[in-house]
């Protein structure tokens, strides 16, 4: 059985920093494209970033140059960070296997000073 765990949501002030974590088990890592997507209250879920087995990434443009993607194979767990943080980052952060079904059951991130 595939689970998806995200930690390190939060409140942050706004241009603090904070780095989430998706834990995986049930499944080889290591050969899945992985995501973030973000969902504000009301809206659909947005792509934020994506990283494939590669180490490849990509980003939304509302977070390039202020995110970062990275995948731990060994630990099989996918990291987002989050730098100078926005009262519009403020949302719930979902972790995704690329071409899947799974989902992690999301971590809030409030930014606010």
């Amino acid at each position: 059985q595939v689970q998806l765990v995200e930690s390190g949501g939060g409140v942050a002030q706004p241009g603090g920093s904070l780095r989430l974590s998706c834990g995986t088990s049930g499944m080889i890592f290591s050969r899945y494209g992985m995501e973030w997507y973000r969902q504000y209250a009301g809206k659909e879920r947005d792509l934020v970033a994506r990283i494939t087995t590669l180490g490849n990434t990509a980003y939304a443009d509302s977070v390039r140059g202020r995110c970062t993607i990275s995948r731990d194979n060994g630990k099989s767990t996918v990291y987002l960070q989050i730098n100078s943080l926005k009262p519009e980052d403020t949302a719930v952060y979902y972790c995704h296997v690329r071409d899947t079904d799974y989902w992690g059951q999301g971590t809030q991130v409030t930014v606010s000073s």
